[in-house]
């Protein structure tokens, strides 16, 4: 595809213009992705699934999400995004399609955990990634931007999950999904660009100052990122944080459904936490941006631990709806942070690759959190201990967050004929 003219539109730069592409397909994915939570009721319902077997797939789906992120953000670094989130949608769309015609478990888990999951995690790291290659200054507010796309996803997937699933049913729903998956990726992969370059642009910005040129990458290969114990230390952190908020979050609208709240008004609160959590991606990226990213991290991780506490006490409808909205602020403040903090280790040359494996260890933690979720509901009865244990994984993450140290930058690799 030919890049667009943007010298015909000097006041515009093009990096937002890539940033409004990312945020529709990172939306798209998770919508779908979070969208199990609300299926559910409706599959215990009509197949007499356990909760812990419905939960599995969400386990599966998180593995496999992990392995995926960091194949396609390998991918990116290569082959380029575009080419990364294309074949990402065509992969999530059939998912969804063939999630309508399951007849068994097994058949859910296949298409929606394996297949769902491997599409789906074609978006947000290679996005995130050209996120940081098309701004400086503010990278930490694009990076909110990009994952603001998440908490619209989160905002707007379940309920309207909840009401096609109403007027048309969990099998017609899938297929829906399938269609809109289609729909989007036609309309806006084709303006993804992975640098400035790719579009005729020297500079980050016309003239702005907000949008002063990147420095110079560090010499960082991929394998040595890999290897280095502050990547291993970044993926604990994000590990912790996600196990701590996976099980509330996946859990969320059955925990209120079982404490009486009706079901479209349990859809809703999920909405609205990830609705409120957009303003916490975003407000987390301007605190970066201020203060960098690692006191940003801290302090939102320490927020989503007390938030997470609430849980132990919350039973009414209003309640729940505060923590709701508390708790989406804090663990949507934390998940930007985490590529800043990959880019400000190890430069933006292999973030794709380091920040792809980073995120892999967190996608176990996202599936534990959601599998252990159904299973201490099906052993105890309730979801009290997995809001404790949620508490206390979240409290592990702020003490090893605060032990994180920028690796030493490598001498650059000297070339041959001296340049």
């Amino acid at each position: 595809m030919t890049a667009p003219d943007v010298a015909a539109r000097p006041r515009l730069f093009y990096g937002w213009v890539v940033l409004a592409a990312g945020i529709a397909m990172i939306m798209v994915g998770v919508a779908l992705i979070f969208s199990l939570a609300v299926f559910l009721p409706p599959l215990e319902e009509e197949l007499g699934w356990s909760r812990s077997l419905i939960s599995g797939i969400a386990l599966v789906n998180w593995l496999v999400f992990g392995i995926g992120a960091f194949t396609w953000g390998t991918l990116s670094d290569r082959i380029g995004t575009r080419r990364v989130v294309s074949a990402g949608a065509g992969l999530l769309g059939a998912a969804m399609l063939l999630s309508s015609q399951a007849t068994s478990a097994w058949h859910l888990y296949a298409a929606f955990g394996v297949l769902g999951a491997a599409g789906a995690s074609a978006f947000y790291v290679p996005l995130s990634a050209m996120a940081i290659r098309w701004f400086a200054a503010r990278r930490g507010l694009a990076l909110g931007l990009v994952n603001a796309g998440m908490g619209l996803g989160i905002m707007i997937g379940p309920p309207l999950a909840r009401a096609l699933i109403t007027a048309l049913g969990w099998r017609a729903t899938f297929a829906v999904f399938a269609a809109l998956t289609w729909s989007v990726a036609l309309a806006v992969v084709g303006r993804l660009y992975d640098r400035p370059a790719d579009v005729g642009l020297r500079e980050y910005g016309h003239g702005a100052a907000a949008f002063r040129p990147a420095t110079p990458s560090l010499a960082f290969e991929p394998g040595q990122a890999l290897r280095h114990p502050a990547f291993w230390l970044i993926a604990l952190v994000h590990f912790c944080c996600c196990a701590a908020h996976s099980g509330p979050i996946f859990h969320m609208v059955a925990h209120a459904m079982d404490l009486g709240v009706g079901k479209m008004a349990a859809a809703g609160m999920l909405g609205l936490s990830g609705g409120v959590s957009i303003g916490g991606r975003i407000g987390a990226g301007l605190l970066a941006d201020r203060f960098g990213a690692k006191p940003a991290l801290v302090g939102m991780l320490i927020l989503q631990a007390v938030t997470l506490s609430g849980y132990l006490a919350a039973e009414g409808e209003l309640p729940l709806f505060a923590v709701a909205v508390a708790f989406g602020f804090a663990y949507g403040g934390a998940m930007p942070l985490y590529a800043l903090v990959t880019r400000e280790y190890f430069g933006e040359r292999v973030i794709g690759t380091a920040f792809g494996g980073i995120f892999f260890v967190s996608a176990v933690g996202m599936g534990l959190g959601a599998f252990a979720g159904g299973w201490l509901h099906d052993v105890l009865g309730s979801y009290w201990t997995l809001h404790l244990s949620s508490m206390l994984i979240g409290v592990a993450g702020v003490v090893a967050a605060l032990g994180l140290r920028a690796p030493e930058p490598l001498a650059a690799p000297v070339l041959a004929g001296g340049r």
